[in-house]
């Protein structure tokens, strides 16, 4: 069973108070490396990052010396590094890696030591694998008992959610209402055929950046360059739906539309997805962080009543994570109140 990001924040503290090792199991591209970058930056230590595909043997033990005739070992910086100091060690791909080197990581993940060099008691082990569920998708070896016995181990099954709170300050505005409203394309989960080029959460970030660097996002607009450079990143069928979105762009309803231009009308024709969406542009611009005039109470409360009820419980929710005066104001007005109780009891149409 998959647990969240959110979720997995609320663990993971849990277990590096005791210094155990954490391993993150997850499909390709959903995050795995960030979300240790993200921990690591929150409790201020620096990361050192190993590809344990790219390691042998030597690469994790260091290199011998000659000491008062016996052979020590001379160990590699990383190594040196992590034993000197606290630092988030991150062993990305470790079902990647030889025989040898997993065996190797055997004894620094069970008793905190390899060849004699012993981690500094702040370290932190951390590793990613597609591994687990996945694995038959993925070019990895099997990891035994005796080896998963060494980690502490999440399953990773991010949620949409997860990605959007991060993309806010992440990614184009413009590819974010886009996922947002269909967020069947923020990645592929079925089977993958061979060489067909698939959406991931870290190929929409890529795609973000270089159509920013491009500057070829003109929302009501497309162009050859935006299809051909969606097409290379996220493949063939997202590439067609996110053009024809920026086409359509400039008819999508804005938090102003409703807030001050009391637009709330014009939702009555828009699907569930576009309701969604809009509500969540209310989320990320924080409407309801600061207290409302008696004109945004009256859009928004209108808003309420022509929503569908999933929708409207959704925004009724957000409103009541802001100050207590919105809340107060948009409850007063009794066609409100009866809206949420009819929909509390099942009785909304």
């Amino acid at each position: 069973m998959g647990i969240t990001f959110k979720s997995f924040s609320k663990c993971v503290g849990h277990v590096t108070a005791i210094r155990k090792p954490i391993l993150l199991r997850a499909r390709h591209g959903v995050g795995k490396s960030s979300v240790v970058y993200a921990y690591a930056e929150h409790i201020g230590m620096p990361v050192i990052e190993r590809r344990a595909s790219q390691m042998t043997e030597g690469d994790l033990l260091g290199l011998p010396k000659l000491d008062d005739g016996c052979t020590r070992w001379l160990a590699p910086d990383w190594l040196k590094t992590a034993c000197e100091q606290p630092v988030v060690l991150f062993i990305d791909e470790i079902d990647r890696a030889t025989p040898e080197v997993r065996q190797g990581f055997f004894e620094l993940t069970d008793s905190r030591k390899i060849a004699g060099s012993c981690l500094h008691e702040g370290t932190l082990i951390f590793a990613a694998v597609n591994g687990g569920e996945h694995a038959a998708q993925y070019q990895v070896g099997e990891m035994d008992p005796a080896e998963l016995d060494r980690w502490t181990v999440f399953d990773i099954e991010p949620d949409v959610e997860d990605w959007l709170n991060w993309a806010k300050d992440n990614i184009d505005k413009t590819i974010l209402d886009f996922i947002r409203q269909t967020p069947s394309h923020l990645e592929h989960n079925d089977d993958f055929e061979p060489n067909k080029v698939y959406p991931s959460r870290r190929s929409w970030h890529r795609l973000s950046d270089c159509l920013v660097q491009a500057g070829v996002i003109e929302p009501g607009k497309t162009n050859p360059v935006l299809f051909n450079l969606t097409n290379a990143f996220v493949g063939q069928e997202a590439a067609y739906a996110f053009q024809d979105f920026v086409k359509q762009y400039e008819r999508l309803l804005t938090v102003e539309d409703i807030l001050n231009k009391g637009l709330w009308e014009e939702t009555k024709s828009i699907g569930i997805n576009e309701q969604t969406a809009l509500v969540e542009k209310f989320e990320a611009a924080k409407v309801f962080a600061e207290e409302l005039s008696p004109k945004q109470i009256e859009n928004v409360s209108n808003w309420f009543l022509v929503m569908p009820s999933e929708v409207a419980m959704k925004l009724w929710r957000l409103i009541g994570d802001g100050v207590l005066q919105n809340v107060l104001k948009i409850h007063e007005q009794g066609e409100v109140a009866e809206q949420i109780l009819k929909i509390i009891k099942g009785e909304d149409n």
